[in-house]
């Protein structure tokens, strides 16, 4: 059987999960019509992607600022309704690698090294 002919039953964390720390597999995949989706991949925004919400509403992980930033970073794209319908603990996983984003190098190295 070939890695990717398993069977979906339950997520699981992939070698691909560690090696892209911006990809979050989901506890509860979300339908789309035909479309299961079962991980979702976040890349950095720019700045332009962070119009209409304020920045300490996104530190703090607000829902609906979540909601209006997650459709522009996301792959595959979610919409607002996909963020909306997203179970809680996938939401704050995701929320946790946006937070990420908004760190700068020096706290992150310090965390890495607090940690390693």
């Amino acid at each position: 059987m070939k890695p990717n002919d398993q069977a979906h039953s339950a997520p699981e964390t992939t070698a691909l999960d560690a090696i892209d720390p911006n990809t979050h597999t989901l506890d509860t995949p979300l339908v789309r019509g035909s479309q299961t989706i079962d991980k979702i991949t976040l890349r950095k925004p720019r700045s332009g992607e962070l119009r209409g919400v304020s920045l300490s509403d996104l530190v703090s992980l607000d829902v609906v600022a979540l909601s209006k930033v997650l459709p522009r970073i996301t792959t595959p794209t979610l919409t607002e309704h996909d963020v909306a319908n997203i179970d809680p603990a996938d939401l704050v996983q995701l929320g946790g690698i946006f937070a990420g984003f908004l760190m700068p190098k020096a706290v992150k190295a310090s965390i890495a090294s607090l940690t390693a």
